[in-house]
């Protein structure tokens, strides 16, 4: 398997790795800062969970009418001016005396910006890893090592923000993320080559539809894209109740699950074989929801941190998917197919983040951190249950042409179909 070293030899992929970290530090710090102010300003485990991950539920929007763009705009400016967005979005929420519905039109209003940055961003990495001086078969290694730094910057942040925040204001720890999605911006603009759009035209919601609807035939990729959203969001819904769970040690549980996610990013990424790899997506699903089934009993904070860390293991088998879907999306439509997962799959997060606050709110955040993982299970068994009882006849692959113009795209032949047990493993 392809050596993360020599991912750092690839032209422009180091760039594109330091720009992601800085953004990924600052929504650490800024969701941890917000999510606090918000709190103790109303008390609210619900709005305090939707502060954390409400950009998420303007994600649906985005994928609607924008996610065309994302092989329509020049990357290295879509994902400067992105950075610079919540920059100012972010300094905005640190204004004194801001009422709490400004700050969630805010905090929507990034959403939708957000919502075209997935797609940009992992068609720029697939594109980099695919370019003249990259290795050969470097997506998987290349995306497995971006969540790993994921979520080592998710444990520093976490870490950081909560120290910080017992010494400063939230609002201060606003406008340190608003200064790291600034030097974000910075190193994108100025380390990136200014590549052209992937595929010709202007970005429309009429092509958005049209390459959704493309994504969207493909039983397979349905299936793939529903094991990508549902189980992921709902435990994510878990953990947007941490704050309200424990309110002095909420930053300590986001580090456990960012270490989790990052032991199960290196195993599945790096050490694991492909044939080993493409059996464990359900397994690894699971294993991301059962443990915070003990959350019913409400387990004491030492019990808490390892089930979080433990169950974040499971967060390794969106590699897997993810590598599944390239395998069955034409090369023209990579950066929409990847902005759709990204859309689809924090929207789904921002909707189990309400749900989870709500019941959280009528029972307590034990309750609905438990309410969630059982969500998460039954989908996942109910997603496989269906893939293998639903086979499809496998066709024999076509030639893929390129998209034409952006109004009448040419319909890309469908890759063909795996089988049931494939299909399976995708979920």
């Amino acid at each position: 398997m392809t050596g993360y070293r020599s991912l750092f030899r690839t032209p422009e992929f180091t760039p594109l790795f330091l720009g992601s970290a800085a953004q990924t530090a600052a929504q650490t710090v800024g969701g941890l800062a917000l999510g606090t102010l918000v709190y103790r300003a109303t008390g609210s485990p619900l709005l305090s969970a939707v502060s954390m991950f409400g950009p998420s539920l303007a994600q649906v929007l985005g994928a609607s009418v924008l996610l065309s763009g994302a092989d329509r705009l020049p990357p290295r400016t879509a994902l400067s001016a992105i950075a610079l967005v919540f920059a100012a979005g972010t300094a905005v929420q640190a204004l004194p005396g801001l009422p709490v519905g400004a700050l969630f039109a805010v905090v929507l209003a990034l959403g939708l910006v957000a919502s075209l940055g997935g797609g940009v961003r992992w068609g720029l990495l697939n594109e980099i890893l695919a370019g003249e001086g990259a290795v050969k078969n470097a997506y998987l290694p290349g995306r497995s090592l971006f969540n790993m730094m994921s979520g080592l910057m998710q444990i520093a942040g976490f870490a950081t923000g909560g120290a910080l925040l017992g010494t400063f204001s939230p609002r201060v720890c606003l406008l340190l993320s608003a200064a790291l999605y600034l030097a974000a911006a910075l190193v994108l603009r100025l380390a990136l080559t200014a590549r052209p759009p992937r595929t010709s035209g202007r970005p429309s919601a009429s092509a958005t539809w049209h390459g959704n609807a493309l994504l969207w035939s493909s039983r397979a990729r349905r299936l793939t894209y529903l094991g990508l959203w549902l189980p992921n969001g709902l435990v994510v819904g878990c953990e947007s109740l941490y704050v309200s769970y424990a309110p002095h040690a909420a930053g300590t549980l986001f580090a456990c699950g960012a270490l989790g996610m990052f032991a199960g990013d290196v195993t599945v990424g790096r050490l694991l074989p492909g044939a080993v790899r493409r059996r464990l997506a359900t397994p690894l699903l699971l294993l991301l929801a059962a443990p915070y089934l003990a959350f019913a009993a409400h387990p004491p904070l030492p019990v808490a941190m390892a089930c979080v860390t433990v169950a974040s293991v499971g967060f390794g088998a969106s590699l897997v998917q993810q590598e599944r879907l390239m395998e069955l999306t034409p090369g023209e439509l990579a950066g929409q197919a990847l902005g759709l997962h990204s859309a689809g799959m924090l929207t789904l997060q921002g909707v189990s983040a309400a749900l989870a606050g709500t019941v959280a709110q009528v029972t307590s955040p034990a309750a609905g951190m438990a309410a969630m993982a059982a969500g998460s299970v039954l989908v996942t068994l109910v997603l496989v249950t269906a893939a293998r009882r639903s086979p499809e006849p496998e066709p024999e692959p076509k030639p893929k042409p390129r998209l034409a113009e952006p109004s009448e795209p040419s319909e890309p032949s469908e890759p063909s179909e795996p089988s049931a047990s494939e299909a399976a493993e995708a979920c």
